[in-house]
């Protein structure tokens, strides 16, 4: 049996262990109602100790966000809107990114908006070894989406959270084969990752090739309506998919294999 002293230590390496993440909201360009599927993400990488969350509230358009601000208890940063036309909010959040980067012992960030214009921090909060994990609408420019290491979609999963099943997707966005096939950039992806990973036999394990496409871009399959990456690859019929006891293996199809 393990002892209550060595159940304490075993608890405070796990603690130890989380990533610390700090959550910045651009609450001028996100929505509200997506928080909790956000909160929710983030627990998949680490403990969101900081949550800040940035914009004029005194403006009626943030009224939403009150309720949420203290059931998720993120802290509110006021930024008055100094002249028309500029948005002070975005100075002000990537103010507050870089002290952190410099003050605080951090594992990645979370940035929640639609605006390109942090598409710059990010670059710079990378250099320093950090994550970065993006959250926007589906009007996010490209720079600021590729610039993260994930950035996911919010139209693409739901508010409840099942303890079983993970976030749901939203199947509103999923898109079909065909649609998947037409995206030239996705399937210049796919077939790389799959063509860098291949064993003797024509086979790439499916981690491995998650893995080959984390480290070239920032990818999710959620955004294309997909719980999981074997969902978006047996959508495509130019792969072959085969399961081995827990494990997942992709081919391109249409090929001549001598096995």
């Amino acid at each position: 049996m393990i002892s209550d002293i060595e159940l304490i230590s075993h608890l405070g390496e796990m603690q130890q262990s989380e990533s610390k993440i700090a959550l910045l909201i651009d609450a001028d360009n996100a929505p509200a109602s997506k928080i909790e599927a956000i909160v929710s993400e983030i627990a998949k990488y680490g403990v969101a100790n900081i949550r800040r969350a940035y914009g004029n509230w005194k403006s009626p358009n943030l009224k939403v966000w009150e309720e949420c601000l203290h059931e998720y208890a993120i802290r509110p940063i006021q930024q008055f809107d100094y002249s028309k036309g500029k948005n002070a909010t975005d100075a002000a959040m990537i103010i507050d990114a870089m002290d952190l980067l410099y003050t605080q012992e951090l594992d990645a960030f979370a940035l929640v908006s639609s605006d390109c214009d942090f598409t710059p921090l990010v670059m710079r909060i990378l250099t320093n070894g950090l994550k970065v994990y993006g959250f926007g609408e589906s009007k996010t420019p490209a720079p600021f989406v590729y610039a993260c290491s994930t950035f996911l979609y919010l139209e693409t999963i739901d508010q409840e959270i099942n303890s079983d099943q993970g976030s749901k997707v939203s199947t509103k966005t999923k898109k079909t084969g065909k649609d998947l096939k037409q995206d030239t950039k996705l399937m210049n992806l796919l077939r790389g990752a799959v063509s860098s990973t291949l064993d003797d036999d024509g086979w790439s394990n499916l981690a491995e090739i998650g893995g080959r496409i984390a480290n070239k871009t920032s990818f999710d399959p959620r955004n294309y309506g997909y719980a999981k990456l074997s969902g978006l690859f047996e959508a495509i019929d130019l792969f072959e998919v085969q399961r081995r006891n827990k494990t997942v293996y992709v081919r391109n199809r249409y090929k001549n294999y001598t096995n």
